[in-house]
């Protein structure tokens, strides 16, 4: 007497042979040697594991999780052999975004004179600058030249990749010969981190939190060499020292 399971497996076997003899037919790789063997292998794999089942009234949990498995694979076999010859062809849409071309590199590895140039590099840079590289830049944060951040610039104005790659590098170029200009090296302006910390808002992970990383600003964080020159011989002589 046949239980449920085996009732199944035995009237899925003609469907799933028609199935496989359509798609045969169909498939433009199938008429290769080579197609024809991988089709064939597929159709005695389905085959060997119908003869199994229809020689036990009925299989143990384990038994239904390897089949499960096994049709798993068979079902990636089969787009492998049916689907994936149809997308030789496909190039992909025309997006503005294609011709986007992006420039990551680390800080550290620039050739900058010394510590003052590298934090005018990071003033001059602003948000392009990161303490960690982006996540879809492909550069890991485990590197040993993470230093000082990364710099990341992208371009999209142009109609050609190799024009806005171009822009982009240009761009890095003046940036790193303005920071080695010695004339005015912003030494005492402090490096501005907002971007870093609305990024860190947004992603609420904990260190957006006031006390996690850093306090939040009064006056007396406020740069005393920002204020003016007082003149003391002009402060003794006014009449409130009177």
């Amino acid at each position: 007497m046949l239980t449920v399971h085996r009732a199944r497996r035995v009237l899925r076997a003609p469907a799933l042979e028609m199935h496989l003899r359509r798609h045969r037919h169909n498939s433009p790789t199938t008429n290769t040697r080579s197609g024809y063997s991988r089709l064939q292998g597929l159709e005695d794999l389905d085959d060997g594991l119908l003869i199994e089942t229809e020689n036990d009234e009925d299989s143990s949990a384990a038994g239904h999780l390897k089949l499960q498995q096994h049709r798993r694979v068979l079902y990636y076999w089969r787009l492998i052999e049916h689907e994936i010859p149809h997308l030789v062809a496909y190039g992909g849409e025309d997006h503005p975004a294609i011709r986007k071309r992006t420039v990551v590199v680390p800080v550290a590895r620039l050739p900058l004179k010394d510590e003052a140039a590298i934090h005018k590099f990071k003033l001059l840079a602003g948000t392009r600058w990161t303490p960690e590289p982006p996540a879809n830049s492909g550069v890991s944060p485990l590197e040993e030249t993470q230093e000082h951040g990364y710099f990341s610039i992208s371009c999209e104005d142009f109609p050609v990749g190799a024009q806005n790659l171009k822009w982009a590098s240009d761009a890095l170029d003046r940036l790193l010969t303005e920071a080695n200009n010695t004339k005015d090296s912003f030494e005492d302006i402090p490096l501005d981190t907002r971007h870093i910390e609305s990024k860190q808002r947004k992603e609420a992970k904990g260190d957006h939190l006031y006390g996690r990383r850093r306090v939040r600003p009064s006056l007396r964080d406020f740069p005393k060499e920002w204020l003016p020159a007082v003149d003391q011989n002009a402060t003794s002589d006014s009449p409130q020292s009177q």
